[in-house]
């Protein structure tokens, strides 16, 4: 069993365990008494800009929230965390929450998170070599080992996708989970043959001398939407103003960042451990105001034909 599938077995777990006991561990959703404490569980990398950005621009107070960040390595770990009621919201790309979904776990979306900016050799993401690799494009990364942050996940699916782009055999892949911080060395020292990364990772193995073969995000999907802000069903039901007043401050950051790329820049040294001379070296993806639903449809199809799921959930269900 996968680690993903063992935490989704264990969020499944937890779901029903709440039910006995009729009570979460979220925060209430009364605000008359001050700022209501919200928990959130993100990744420290570049997508996750707007709510660190919001948040000190006060967008979030206005709708009376304090929040308080939790992180994780990746998307699937965040998925229980929310169903089990650790947190109220969490960040996630949609190839984990469409998992989740087929799996009957009950999430919902309630704000976008971050998109590919559709340009190759453009995006915030890629697939990196080593200045001397034999890796010339996607295709020759079949039969090689390739580090991704969380196995069977968004990551490694738009990178076969790439690989089917560009002519190769998706199946033959050797695909290797480390933390994104963990990955330019394991490249470096020969451990693995590539690497998919993000923002600000990318920029620093383009810089240190790496070799980027493939845009997989913009291989996938026009302007694919990678992740977005979600809740469980409990919450959304039970805490109607709560998802309201997240969701508003939510849809303010993004689109504040959107329109502030420097200050997105600015911001990532609070919570990441970037080098200050890659700010402007940093690609940035997309803050959008709205969930590319085409573009999620795509990831439900391969995770199907990638052997993730055996049959797609309804996306249109976990959409806003």
């Amino acid at each position: 069993m996968t680690r993903l599938r063992a935490a989704l077995a264990a969020a499944s777990s937890s779901v029903l365990l709440l039910a006995a006991c009729g009570s979460g561990q979220g925060s209430s959703d009364a605000s008359d008494k001050g700022p209501t404490s919200v928990k959130v569980d993100v990744i420290p990398i570049v997508d996750v800009a707007p709510i660190y950005l919001g948040n000190q621009k006060g967008f979030f107070a206005e709708q009376q929230l304090k929040l308080q960040m939790v992180t994780a390595q990746g998307g699937a770990a965040i998925v229980p965390a929310v169903v089990s009621g650790q947190v109220d919201f969490g960040f996630s790309n949609y190839t984990s929450l469409i998992i989740a979904k087929s799996k009957g776990l009950p999430l919902k979306v309630v704000a976008p998170g971050a998109a590919s900016t559709g340009k190759q050799r453009k995006d915030f993401g890629g697939v990196i070599v080593k200045a001397n690799s034999p890796i010339k494009t996607a295709k020759d990364l079949v039969g090689k080992r390739v580090a991704v942050n969380t196995l069977n996940n968004i990551n490694d699916t738009t990178v076969r996708a790439s690989i089917r782009a560009a002519g190769g055999d998706a199946t033959n892949v050797k695909f290797t989970e480390l933390a994104f911080p963990d990955m330019l060395a394991a490249l470096d020292k020969g451990n693995v043959d590539a690497v998919q990364v993000v923002e600000p990772f990318l920029a620093t193995g383009l810089k240190n001398g790496g070799r980027l073969v493939a845009s997989n995000y913009v291989d996938t999907a026009p302007d694919l939407t990678i992740a977005s802000y979600f809740t469980s069903q409990k919450t959304a039901s039970a805490k109607p103003e709560l998802v309201k007043r997240f969701t508003a401050a939510m849809q303010k950051s993004l689109q504040y960042a959107q329109a502030h790329p420097d200050e997105v820049r600015k911001v990532l040294g609070t919570y990441t451990k970037i080098d200050p001379s890659l700010g402007g070296a940093l690609t940035l993806p997309a803050y959008p105001a709205q969930v590319n639903a085409a573009s999620v449809q795509t990831l439900a199809d391969l995770a199907v034909k990638d052997g993730l799921i055996k049959k797609a959930p309804d996306t249109q269900d976990l959409l806003p």
